[in-house]
């Protein structure tokens, strides 16, 4: 389970004294004991999924993505390369990502397997996608692939 595996990063981090690993592991943990409150809000007693942790890593990791942009585009190279940092010790919690070959592969399978034929279709491609990748792929390309593809 990929909770227990932040737990155990964060101890290994803590012992080895790594204290931007132990800086991001706590902000994951934080995110996660975030969305686990208000699930049991929802009636999921146990929080949120595997799944839903790795979306949720995939989502930090792209705000991560986002911000070392503005960044460098405002000369701030020293908080890039913090984010770039943070980037790196989330990505030890993330499946291999499918390349773009990968993705296309998968989505036209997905898109035969559906009997998709029209831009309609698209959100049914899509969520279909994110449960079978959660984690694995990144879901902005994957929806401009989809759009081309259904167009």
């Amino acid at each position: 389970m990929v909770r227990e595996e932040l737990n155990q990063a964060l101890k290994d981090a803590m012992r080895a004294k790594d204290s931007n690993a132990v800086a991001t592991l706590r902000l994951i943990l934080a995110a996660l004991k975030d969305r686990d409150i208000a699930a049991r809000t929802k009636g999921q007693p146990d929080g949120i999924t595997d799944d839903e942790v790795l979306m949720m890593l995939q989502t930090m990791v792209k705000q991560r993505r986002e911000s070392i942009t503005m960044y460098e585009q405002g000369g701030r190279l020293e908080l890039a390369e913090q984010e770039a940092a943070e980037i790196e010790v989330i990505e030890r919690f993330l499946p291999k990502q499918l390349s773009e070959e990968e993705m296309g592969e998968a989505i036209d399978g997905l898109v035969k397997e559906l009997g998709a034929s029209s831009l309609k279709e698209m959100g049914n491609v899509m969520g279909e996608l994110r449960t079978r990748f959660a984690g694995r792929m990144d879901f902005g390309k994957a929806s401009a692939m989809v759009k081309q593809k259904l167009a």
